[in-house]
């Protein structure tokens, strides 16, 4: 017992460095790994290594790498352009064309951080400009990239349903989207109406000038204390300009100026690859890896020297983070204490008190720390508690879980959020980071009860 307390402790220890300090968790995660299985174990550095997850290392650096593509020669850009015409002066529906964007970005394998910072720039620009609630357009970007992210080929959604196909439990992927989708819909909606919608849905304006869409790298590592500090950020910046055979305003020169031209071929080929990554991984089941691989490598043959920077623009950052906390579970697993710390939830008197405090322990801590990392790490601590006959609908549970480990990222302490202050304009950013912390302690608060009472206590 007393190991098993020790790689909780050491568990806990990561978070807790990762939030307060600009180190990336994912380091430390590979550092314990090492030290739990050498020093607890037994185990050698080979049978360590075994435990990498392989697989969601090859999906994120593919994924990340096709987004980079996209960025560079304007595809993203020419989207977000073409989706907010469409909204032919309505402004009432500018923040929900806003929650559209960032949730299909992510329900096609963006990182949601990455979505975050190619939408919220120019979200927030229209907030100020047509006097709009940046409250409201921050949230509807935030949560509109938490709701997409559970798609069978989003990010979370494959670290997901991943994590629940290796225990074995029941898997219904478009049930844990769904409920994703439908939650943070429902919380951007309220907002919507408290933040004066109605007045917004009554005006007009000409919407037949010339929009630019400021030009963010869509995979552009997340900042953060759980991601890196900021010195890191700024170092790697030069770095990625010289890279790329100049300086890195280069490319947004080009952009602002209109040097790329939208729907050239080059875009409308990677518009068509993107939707063929949709309909090879879902309707033929094909990896997504692999073939964002694939399809990245013909982008990047037809126009090389646009696309050269693309590789120092992964996600290396969450990447590190999301392998390297997989590989200690993997060493927890290995070692019993998954199993451990699920059958002492699941021998409570109460399963439903279980569940429930699963959930907040999901909300209260990605609130502070990594959405994604957390998932990796609270799904398998549940796995024996599912398994021991407690009643608890396993599906239901991990769509539960999988919404309140996620839909608390408007935090401004998580990532997301953090793109969102920093992409305010015209308020005063204490003010407004206020506002954030409130309503980011208001959905800490009641999600995971309202979440565990409509997919624990009625599903149930």
């Amino acid at each position: 017992m007393t190991h098993h307390l020790i790689a909780i402790f050491m568990l806990v220890a990561m978070f807790v460095v990762a939030t307060a300090l600009p180190i990336n968790i994912g380091v430390l995660a590979f550092v314990g790994a090492f030290i739990v299985g050498t020093m607890l174990m037994g185990d050698t550095a080979k049978e360590i290594i075994a435990g990498f997850p392989s697989g969601l290392f090859l999906t994120l650096a593919g994924i990340t790498w096709l987004f980079a593509l996209a960025q560079n020669n304007g595809t993203i850009d020419w989207l977000v352009r073409s989706a907010v015409r469409a909204v032919k002066g309505r402004i009432g529906l500018i923040p929900w064309i806003m929650f559209g964007i960032a949730a299909m970005l992510t329900a096609i394998g963006a990182v949601t951080p990455g979505a975050v910072a190619i939408v919220a720039p120019i979200a927030l620009s229209f907030a100020f400009r047509y006097h709009i609630s940046p409250l409201l357009m921050g949230m509807m970007v935030a949560q509109g990239a938490s709701a997409g992210a559970f798609s069978p080929i989003g990010i979370f959604g494959g670290i997901t349903n991943g994590v629940v196909a290796r225990a074995g439990l029941p898997l219904n992927e478009m049930v844990t989207f769904a409920a994703s989708f439908v939650a943070n819909a429902a919380c951007v909606l309220l907002l919507f109406f408290v933040l004066g919608g109605r007045k917004l849905m009554q005006a007009r304006v000409d919407m037949d000038e010339k929009i630019i869409v400021p030009h963010v790298e869509i995979t552009r590592p997340a900042t953060g204390p759980q991601i890196f500090g900021d010195s890191e950020a700024e170092a790697i910046s030069p770095r990625i300009g010289r890279e790329g055979g100049g300086h890195s305003n280069k490319l947004v020169a080009e952009v602002e100026e209109g040097n790329h031209r939208d729907g050239n071929p080059y875009q409308i080929v990677t518009v068509f690859g993107l939707v063929l990554l949709a309909v090879l991984v879902l309707a033929f089941k094909a990896d997504i890896g692999f073939v964002a691989l694939s399809i990245g490598l013909v982008i990047a043959l037809a126009q090389p020297n646009v696309q050269k920077r693309a590789m120092a623009q992964v996600a290396w950052p969450e990447i590190m983070l999301i392998t390297g906390v997989g590989t200690y579970i993997a060493v927890l697993e290995k070692m019993g204490t998954i199993d451990f710390i699920g059958n002492s939830v699941a021998t409570m008197a109460s399963p439903m008190l279980a569940a429930l405090l699963l959930f907040y322990i999901g909300g209260v801590v990605s609130a502070f720390a990594s959405s994604t990392a957390l998932l990796g790490a609270l799904i398998p601590l549940a796995v024996p508690f599912l398994q021991a006959g407690t009643g608890v609908s396993p599906v239901a549970f991990v769509a539960g879980m999988a919404v309140a480990s996620t839909i608390v990222d408007v935090s401004p302490f998580s990532t997301s959020g953090a793109l969102v202050l920093a992409n305010s304009q015209g308020i005063d950013k204490q003010v407004f980071y206020r506002q954030l912390l409130g309503y980011g302690a208001l959905v800490t608060l009641i999600a995971p009860a309202l979440l565990w009472v409509i997919f624990i206590v009625l599903a149930g």
